[in-house]
């Protein structure tokens, strides 16, 4: 009996188990939309669009933080405000770093070529007062900085303005989780 008639005669059936075993943890995934309207459960609990529509975002104290405030709400709404009754409260907290990313040497002064701007976000959702759930999201966003001060203050807005998207993007995505989460408990 050659070597490849006795790897055949061993393989066959560990590639059979290696198949069967595949299978049944593949049955064992439950998979769905997490945007779908179709109730989560049988009680009939509103998909999570709805909820999402059915919350309210805390007022903002700095300008980054009205950022991320307006595109949530447009993100939650569909472009349809916030709600006159909501369901769920968003508190966020939102820091903001701003740090170089390379210096080089010009005329013998360090000058920074390129920097990062990160926002990073503590949310808690709460609904009549509950905490539904908390959790941090961060977002850098890298921009130039060129010699003259107002093209580096319009980068450093650019790059403000668009962290707040992202984190915007992120931050919605994260309470869509929570909320589908909470409703299979």
């Amino acid at each position: 009996m050659s070597l490849a008639e006795q790897n055949s005669k061993f393989l066959g059936p560990l590639c059979r188990c290696a198949t069967l075993a595949g299978l049944v943890l593949a049955s064992a995934c439950t998979v769905q939309p997490l945007y779908s309207d179709r109730p989560l459960t049988s009680s009939a609990i509103a998909g999570t669009n709805a909820q999402l529509s059915s919350i309210s975002v805390k007022p903002a104290a700095t300008r980054y933080e009205q950022q991320v405030r307006n595109n949530l709400i447009f993100l939650f709404g569909g472009g349809k405000g916030e709600p006159a009754s909501p369901t769920y409260v968003l508190d966020l907290g939102i820091t903001r770093l701003n740090e170089p990313s390379a210096i080089i040497q010009i005329a013998d002064e360090d000058q920074p070529t390129a920097g990062t701007l990160t926002l990073i976000s503590d949310y808690k959702l709460t609904s009549a007062g509950k905490v539904i759930a908390t959790g941090k999201r961060q977002v850098a966003a890298q921009y130039d900085v060129p010699t003259q001060e107002f093209a580096h203050l319009r980068a450093e807005h650019d790059a403000e303005n668009r962290a707040a998207r992202e984190l915007a993007e992120l931050l919605r995505l994260a309470v869509a989780q929570d909320l589908n989460r909470q409703a299979l408990q």
